[in-house]
């Protein structure tokens, strides 16, 4: 019988593309103190989130409202179990909003587990692993669910190598990032470009043999949100000049050739490495990007708020590095991923392989079972209000919280700041800086299940992130008992833990590789000029943006890392495929399963950590008694 229940279960789950489903939209700030119980058919309290939730969403989250059950069952007398029983029969199986036919057949399983369990005390965890995997959308590194390679690696004899030279002169003087004439390299168009489909031509015999384009990764769909405001209008000139006044710099791109007028130098080397990016691109697929006009803003905040442009249309469009649900600001892969040698982070590429390396030494059962965070709690209130869950003589929450010094890691040269030996928890926390933090790809790829803290900002990746899958989410108006609660669970249950952690570094490795983060860079360049309404022109205090003009004049680690992730060779293959923009009931169907997972995890956290005394307040449970708290 158990068996039928399993492959029925499995037969009727819910099938969704897996790209066409992930999404992420904004909700709002959490209530609080945490509500216990919900009315019928009242929309769940929204969290401040923007990840995406698919069909696999509830994954672990499920089980955890399966083992609330089923400890619920265990504790009932044999008088009370007949009414006991229909009362666990109706809360699995009663429809809520959302909630389809493989949830209530994965319901029925559970039932059919809890009637043999009557027969044995061994059961619960072995079956709840599977109540919760047969939702969960799998691809680690133990499942055989993997995203393809992007493209298959060709023999150095086919590569067409990227010149690059520092001959001549190298002085630098200006405020630029930019030294003004060191690109002497032939025109885009005569160097071997990548290549691209073509109706008349036949395709060769290497050709046929070249595998088709990958799909992109779902969250590059976003692409089309990001630019929604402009799709019907266009872009026109003074549209983008009425962006000059937020921008740090202005990017050009005529016949192939980028130019690049400065505005602003900003904090560190954001500009620079934001530009070596967008030369590697160029570099990567010459003639490829096509003619366009654009303005950039390096800060943190994202400032187009929506509210102040009855008409979307007509908002400068403003490239960023993050927003939220009321800017329209447009979202592009920040300058970290090509290094931040300030603080002594490698590119990308190289760090991600050293952070596999480390952590395959380190299992995560022999990891400090805890979760941990370390980092600048100056930058946001978030931050410091999560230093309240620290570990200290009255109450452990599970939390290994650390404070960067930054005055002495900036005198060690941050030497001691390695993050690929930062993964030596078996939980990591993520929480927003000023805005969004760079830090949570570095958490993403630790092998460890990373805590997010709830957050309204998000980059350009992030919104491909699925809770219950790869990520656990925490209610930012209760992170103490929230974080408590995930860790308990994840050690009670380790091979759930480990595989929210493997997937969380898979999407880490495959998706967000540096292959999709340039194809991700030249399908929005590409689908944003052909918004523009006009030609192009070079602005008159313009330099040529080339990579010989900025790493020639870089010196220490800012020429190091821009080595180590310079483009040798043009790219021998097509980049991935777009796909196609959200429609608006994918949209309404994507915040509707948001905001379940998130209404299931808080009344799970909120029913174990809280209670109500007699004068109606809100009761937080703590080690060694209660205490009454009003604000948690």
């Amino acid at each position: 019988m158990r068996s039928f229940l399993l492959r029925l279960a499995v037969r009727w789950q819910p099938q969704h593309n897996d790209d066409e489903e992930r999404a992420a939209l904004a909700l709002g700030p959490p209530p609080s103190p945490c509500p216990l119980q919900e009315e019928d058919g009242a929309a769940p309290p929204p969290l401040g989130t923007t990840h995406g939730v698919d069909d696999g969403s509830d994954g672990d989250l499920a089980a955890v409202n399966g083992a609330h059950l089923v400890e619920k069952w265990q504790s009932t007398t044999a008088a009370a179990k007949p009414q006991a029983w229909w009362s666990l029969v109706t809360a699995i199986v009663a429809p809520t909003r959302g909630v389809g036919v493989g949830l209530v057949i994965t319901g029925f399983v559970l039932v059919a587990f809890l009637l043999a369990g009557t027969r044995s005390s061994s059961w619960p965890w072995i079956h709840l692993d599977y109540y919760s995997s047969a939702f969960q959308l799998r691809g680690g590194r133990g499942d055989s669910i993997r995203r393809p390679p992007h493209h298959v690696p060709s023999s150095v004899a086919n590569l067409v190598p990227v010149p690059f030279s520092c001959s001549g002169n190298e002085t630098h003087t200006s405020t630029s990032p930019l030294s003004a004439g060191a690109c002497h390299r032939p025109h885009a168009a005569a160097t071997s470009p990548s290549p691209s489909p073509s109706a008349s031509a036949e395709p060769t015999s290497s050709e046929r043999k070249r595998p088709a384009p990958s799909r992109c990764p779902a969250y590059f769909r976003y692409i089309h949100s990001d630019l929604s405001p402009w799709r019907n209008t266009g872009i026109t000139r003074d549209a983008v000049e009425r962006g000059r006044g937020r921008a740090a710099f202005r990017l050009v791109v005529l016949d192939g050739r980028a130019y690049v007028e400065t505005y602003h130098r900003v904090f560190q080397t954001r500009d620079s490495f934001t530009l070596w990016g967008i030369a590697q691109l160029l570099a990567r697929y010459p003639g490829r990007v096509p003619d366009l006009d654009l303005m950039f803003n390096c800060e943190d905040m994202p400032e187009l708020r929506a509210r102040d442009f009855p008409r979307p249309s007509e908002a400068p469009p403003l490239f960023r590095y993050c927003k939220d649900d009321a800017t329209l600001d447009i979202v592009f892969p920040d300058w970290s991923f090509w290094g931040w040698p300030e603080v002594n982070i490698r590119p990308w590429a190289p760090l991600l392989q050293e952070m596999d390396n480390e952590t395959r030494r380190l299992p995560w059962t022999e990891r400090e079972p805890y979760a941990q965070w370390k980092g600048n709690p100056g930058v946001s209130a978030m931050r410091k209000d999560l230093l309240r869950c620290n570990v200290s003589d009255k109450m452990d929450w599970n939390a290994r919280l650390f404070r960067q010094d930054w005055g002495a890691a900036i005198r060690r040269g941050f030497k001691n700041s390695n993050l690929a030996k930062q993964c030596t928890y078996r939980y990591k926390i993520f929480v927003q800086g000023r805005s969004w933090s760079v830090s949570e790809k570095y958490i993403l790829a630790c092998d460890s299940p990373m805590l997010l803290v709830a957050t309204p900002y998000r980059d350009f990746f992030s919104r491909g992130l699925v809770a219950g899958k790869h990520y656990w989410p925490i209610d930012p108006a209760h992170k103490c008992p929230s974080v408590k609660f995930a860790v308990d669970w994840g050690n009670a249950h380790p091979a759930q833990a480990q595989r929210m952690a493997e997937q969380g570094s898979s999407f880490a490795r495959e998706e967000m590789s540096m292959d999709y983060v340039y194809d991700y860079m030249l399908h929005l360049l590409t689908e944003y000029a052909r918004l523009l309404r006009y030609k192009p022109t070079v602005p008159e205090n313009a330099i040529e943006l080339c990579p010989e003009s900025l790493a020639c004049t870089a010196q220490g680690r800012e020429r190091q890392f821009m080595m180590e992730s310079r483009e040798k060779y043009v790219a021998n293959y097509e980049p991935c495929t777009l796909p196609p923009p959200f429609t608006a009931s994918e949209l309404r169907d994507i915040a509707h399963r948001e905001e379940e997972v998130f209404r299931k995890g808080r009344k799970v956290v909120c029913s174990r950590a809280y209670g109500v005394n007699e004068r109606g307040e809100m009761e937080e449970e703590k080690a060694g008694g209660r205490s009454t708290t009003r604000n948690h």
